[in-house]
C-alpha cells in the first residue's frame, strides 16, 4: 500500500517538514535564501515550525510560515492532523491552591504559571521584569505579580507575603546559564552570579516558604535542575556545580520534610526552546560541542510545564525526592 504523505501545518514538527516530499524542498529553499542549510534546524526537529517564528527574533516572519503552509497544501490551510501535541488542561487541578513560580516572565516559568492559572490555581508570579510579568494578568485567573530578585532578602519577604497564609506549591524555575568556561577560566563574577541565582536564591526562597507549608502539613516543591545536574559534559563548571547543588538541596529537603507532608522533587530539562544564550567560552565550546550535538531535539517550555505541574499537583502525591529527566531521552545516552 502506498504511504499517504503527512499533511503539513504550521504546528507540524520541523522534522516532518524536512522529511516531506513537498515541505522538505520548500523549507530547504527558504534556508538557502538565508545562507543556512538544514543542519541548522537539527536541534529543532521536534518543534512546531511556527515556534521558529518566536525563536528567530524577527528573522522568520509569521507570514513566511503561513506562505509555506499554503504552498505545500495547494493554497489551502489544512486542519490539524491527529498526533500533534497539545496541552491537555485538567480543569480544577489546582483549585483552591496557591503556587509560587519564579522566572515566570518567560520560558519554562511562564508556561508553568500559565498552566496553573488555567487549571484553577492562584499564582504568585515572580521575575525581575515587571513589564513582562504584566502579560500574565491577561491570561485571566487569580495571579499576583511580584517584580523582585530572589537573591534579595527584601524581595523574598514580599514573595512570601504575596503568597499569604497558604502556600501549596513552589516552582523554583528562575536560573541563569554560565559561559561554558572550564575551571581554570571561570571568573569570580561568573561563579558568584550563577550561584547567587541558581543556588542561593532557590535555597533562601525555599527556606522562607517551608514554615508556611509545615504549619499546613502539606506542600509541594519542584526545583528545576538541568541535564547538568546529572553529568559533567553539558555546561561550564559554574552552571554544572550549581545544578548539582540544586540536586543536593532537593534530596536533603525531601528527606527532612517528608514527615511534614511536604514533597520535594527535581525536574531536569534537556534542551528547551527558551532563548537562553549559549556559552561564549571558546575552550568550553570546543570541548562540549561534540556532546551537545547529541542532544535530542529541543522541547517547548510547555513540555516542561507538563512535567513540573504534574509533580506540583496531587497527581504526584506518592512522589518525593525524585529526579525526573524531562529531556527527550538525553539522559539515557
Amino acid at each position: 500500500m502506498e504511504k499517504r504523505s503527512k499533511t503539513l501545518t504550521a504546528n507540524s514538527a520541523v522534522g516532518d517538514w524536512l522529511d516531506h516530499e513537498k515541505g522538505g524542498p520548500a523549507l530547504r529553499e527558504l534556508l538557502g535564501r538565508g545562507g543556512f542549510d538544514e543542519s541548522a534546524l537539527e536541534p529543532a526537529r521536534s518543534l512546531p515550525l511556527a515556534k521558529l517564528v518566536e525563536l528567530s527574533g524577527g528573522r522568520l516572519p509569521a507570514e513566511v510560515v503561513e506562505g509555506l503552509v499554503l504552498a505545500v497544501n495547494d493554497g489551502v490551510v489544512p486542519d490539524e492532523e491527529e498526533g500533534t501535541w497539545t496541552e491537555r488542561i485538567t480543569p480544577g487541578r489546582f483549585a483552591g491552591k496557591t503556587v509560587i513560580v519564579t522566572g515566570a516572565a518567560s520560558g519554562i516559568g511562564r508556561a508553568v504559571a500559565s498552566r496553573v492559572l488555567r487549571e484553577g490555581g492562584r499564582v504568585v508570579a515572580v521575575d525581575l521584569s515587571a513589564d513582562r510579568l504584566g502579560g500574565l494578568e491577561g491570561l485571566g485567573g487569580d495571579v499576583v505579580t511580584v517584580a523582585g530578585d530572589i537573591t534579595d532578602p527584601a524581595s523574598i519577604d514580599r514573595i512570601v507575603e504575596a503568597g499569604g497564609p497558604r502556600i501549596d506549591g513552589l516552582a523554583n524555575v528562575a536560573g541563569i546559564p554560565d559561559d561554558f568556561s572550564p575551571a581554570h577560566l571561570v571568573t569570580d563574577a561568573i561563579w558568584d552570579r550563577v550561584f547567587a541565582v541558581n543556588v542561593d536564591g532557590l535555597f533562601k526562597l525555599t527556606r522562607a516558604v517551608l514554615p508556611v507549608m509545615m504549619a499546613a502539613g502539606r506542600g509541594a516543591i519542584v526545583n528545576v535542575g538541568s541535564e547538568a545536574s546529572l553529568r559533567g559534559n553539558t555546561a561550564g563548571l559554574a552552571y554544572t556545580a550549581a545544578k548539582h547543588a540544586v540536586l543536593g538541596i532537593t534530596r536533603s529537603t525531601a528527606f527532612m520534610y517528608g514527615p511534614h507532608g511536604i514533597r520535594v522533587n527535581l525536574v531536569a530539562p534537556g534542551g528547551v526552546a527558551t532563548g537562553m544564550a549559549p556559552g561564549t567560552s571558546e575552550a568550553g565550546r570546543a570541548r562540549l560541542g561534540p556532546f551537545l550535538a547529541q542532544i535530542p531535539s529541543v522541547a517547548l517550555p510547555e513540555h516542561l510545564a507538563a512535567s513540573i505541574t504534574f509533580l506540583l499537583s496531587d497527581d504526584g502525591i506518592n512522589i518525593n525526592g525524585a529526579v525526573l529527566p524531562s529531556d527527550g531521552g538525553w539522559s539515557v545516552q
